[in-house]
């Protein structure tokens, strides 16, 4: 009874508010007034309805979060019916390989480019990953290092002839030392003031690209990039791209591999317990300074790796390419598969890149339906779709 006239006041709230814009028309031509009240009725009766569908929803959601560490009859916790896969691991792995080792014969170009920019951002999802998600220091400037590396590439091409294997670890490496530029001065940062720093960061060197135009070539941007060779071997557009799928895939799968290695490595779990408790951390002897520097430099080598990637891929990079809206793009797939997970970041990159694709009928409410998905999660699932694991470590001592 209380819900329900709860509902009725926020109702009546959302009529009084909405009736001058959607009861009240005036026609200055016939010097006329409409009154529409059934769309006062509409409004009503859809406020009231929202208003119970959104309380079942919290109030299920609540109940999933308290619940979130009982396990189900089945006897796997609720947040880790992931591990229920597992027995199908080699088999699974194996199917998979096959089919994306498949895939570039039997569907399109279009599938194919696809599923290569989807690739590279799976790749800046997990860079992003060990900063914000291991480490837990929220970094919006992460394309700084993605534009980095992509202008490593072009610049050393255009101006000594370096070509993409020779480009790819020098771009790598140059994003690395940004990364440390950057995260060497916000070190006793943290919170909202380290994510305002990394996001100025991110605009100046944006800024820095687009006007400097004796270096970067400004808004111009720098065309006729070329694509990775193979062994001098002159291939056509078809066969480029699915040579260039074939390497982003053994692309994503090092990067997979070395960031799982990372995570449960010696320096992963001090990136955990620094994201848990800095304080706590220093108290048990982790030098936070190394750590920290450590996460910045290697987030930023997997940006700058995507970034010498995406210049070769497109063959054309401009500053236009590396705004504010790709770094809110990477911190989502993060946050939308689940931070600190790394199947949860290529499930989040996969979502959210290949369903605007599919669906781009609703391509101009993309930021919208992005703002809407993350409040979603943060209610509901805020861990993600497919939270890390936390490790349990059981002591047994001697008794009697």
């Amino acid at each position: 009874m209380k819900e329900l006239s709860k509902a009725l006041l926020v109702s009546l709230w959302f009529m009084f508010l909405t009736f001058p814009i959607l009861v009240i028309r005036v026609n200055t031509v016939e010097n006329t007034v409409e009154w529409r009240w059934r769309n006062m009725l509409m409004v009503g009766a859809a406020a009231f309805a929202l208003h119970i569908v959104w309380g079942r929803m919290l109030a299920r959601g609540q109940r999933r979060q308290t619940g979130a560490g009982r396990k189900t009859p089945g006897g796997i916790a609720p947040g880790h019916r992931l591990s229920r896969f597992r027995r199908f691991g080699p088999a699974g792995i194996l199917l998979l390989t096959a089919g994306l080792a498949a895939l570039p014969f039997f569907s399109s170009l279009y599938q194919v480019n696809i599923l290569i920019t989807a690739m590279i951002y799976i790749m800046l999802g997990l860079g992003l990953n060990i900063v914000v998600g291991l480490a837990g220091l929220l970094n919006l400037g992460y394309v700084a290092f993605y534009a980095v590396g992509a202008y490593s590439y072009a610049l050393l091409h255009l101006h000594y002839g370096l070509n993409f294997w020779l480009a790819l670890p020098l771009g790598a490496s140059l994003a690395a030392l940004a990364g440390i530029a950057l995260g060497y001065p916000v070190l006793r940062l943290r919170g909202d003031y380290l994510a305002i720093v990394t996001l100025a960061f991110g605009e100046i060197i944006r800024l820095v690209l687009e006007n400097w135009s004796g270096f970067s070539f400004g808004p111009s941007g720098i065309a006729d990039i070329p694509r990775p060779p193979l062994f001098g071997i002159s291939m056509s557009l078809e066969a480029s791209t699915v040579f260039f799928y074939f390497l982003m895939l053994l692309m994503v799968t090092l990067t997979v591999f070395v960031v799982t290695r990372l995570q449960h490595s010696r320096i992963g779990r001090a990136w955990v317990a620094l994201r848990e408790d800095e304080i706590a951390c220093q108290a048990m002897g982790i030098d936070t300074t190394r750590i920290k520097l450590a996460a910045f430099a290697l987030g930023a080598t997997w940006a700058g790796l995507g970034g010498v990637l995406f210049a070769s891929r497109t063959t054309f990079i401009n500053p236009a390419c590396f705004t504010i809206w790709e770094s809110m793009l990477i911190l989502c797939i993060v946050v939308l598969g689940g931070m600190g997970s790394i199947i949860g970041v290529v499930v989040g990159a996969l979502f959210l890149i290949l369903l605007p694709e599919y669906l781009r009928a609703f391509s101009e409410y993309r930021v919208l339906l992005f703002g809407l998905l993350l409040v979603l999660m943060m209610i509901f699932r805020p861990g993600g779709l497919l939270p890390d694991r936390r490790r349990t470590y059981h002591f047994k001592g001697e008794t009697g």
